[in-house]
């Protein structure tokens, strides 16, 4: 059976190191993994299950990354985060074995058109269009899990134009990647080339056109994102 038109390439990550690429199927995100930022966005910290919204594969891009001011916002917010990819796939996957699916991991910004956000938020609409948009997701090569540091502990930061704007540490996510990738196991089969963004710390602010990002996670990985 013909398609009806040419389809396009899937989506991919570099892979540190290497010249193969990792092939990106679905991209989950956590909200609310740290307690500060759930503070400053005026929600309770406490230790609810984790929850999870979704962008498009294709949101994601390599960086480092020259990127378009988004249209349809004026309050686009940073908010620097670590990232792992899936390698073995599997539902119902007990928290100590969630470090045989995972295939490695890298630091990624999963940006936000917060007004858009807002305006969900007060009419109690989805989110969708306030975070599933073009260019939503830089990231840097993903690193082998062989190569990786730690997921359980390091430096997380976000520097914009210089100053440092978020700095916390990965043992501070109120749901470790063990934890929330075994939580996302029971509602979705997750399976190979699924990515999952897990929360930022608190710092999150307003960026525009001129503004440069460099981030990282000590141990894995760091970007550079410049907004034109």
């Amino acid at each position: 059976m013909a398609h009806v038109f040419t389809s396009p390439s899937p989506p991919t990550l570099a892979v540190a190191g290497q010249d193969d690429v990792f092939p990106i199927r679905r991209v989950f995100c956590v909200g609310r993994n740290y307690e500060a930022h759930a503070r400053e966005m005026g929600n309770d910290p406490d230790r609810e299950p984790p929850f999870f919204f979704t962008k498009p594969a294709d949101a994601v891009v390599q960086t480092p990354f020259n990127m378009p001011y988004p249209v349809q916002t004026s309050d686009l917010h940073h908010e620097i985060e670590l990232v792992v990819g899936i390698g073995k796939g599997g539902a119902d996957i007990a928290p100590d074995d969630v470090p045989k699916h995972v295939w490695g991991a890298t630091v990624g910004i999963d940006f936000t058109r917060r007004d858009l956000q807002q305006i969900a938020k007060d009419t109690r609409r989805p989110w969708d269009m306030s975070k599933g948009f073009d260019n939503s997701a830089p990231m840097a090569p993903i690193v082998p899990m062989q190569n990786v540091a730690s997921l359980t502990a390091g430096r997380i930061w976000l520097k914009v134009n210089g100053a440092l704007r978020q700095e916390s540490d990965i043992s501070q996510m109120i749901w470790s990647v063990n934890d929330h990738v075994a939580y996302l196991s029971q509602y979705v089969t997750l399976a190979p080339g699924d990515i999952i963004m897990t929360g930022t710390p608190a710092g999150v602010a307003a960026v525009g056109k001129g503004d440069v990002l460099e981030g990282g996670v000590d141990g894995i990985a760091t970007l550079r994102v410049e907004i034109s």
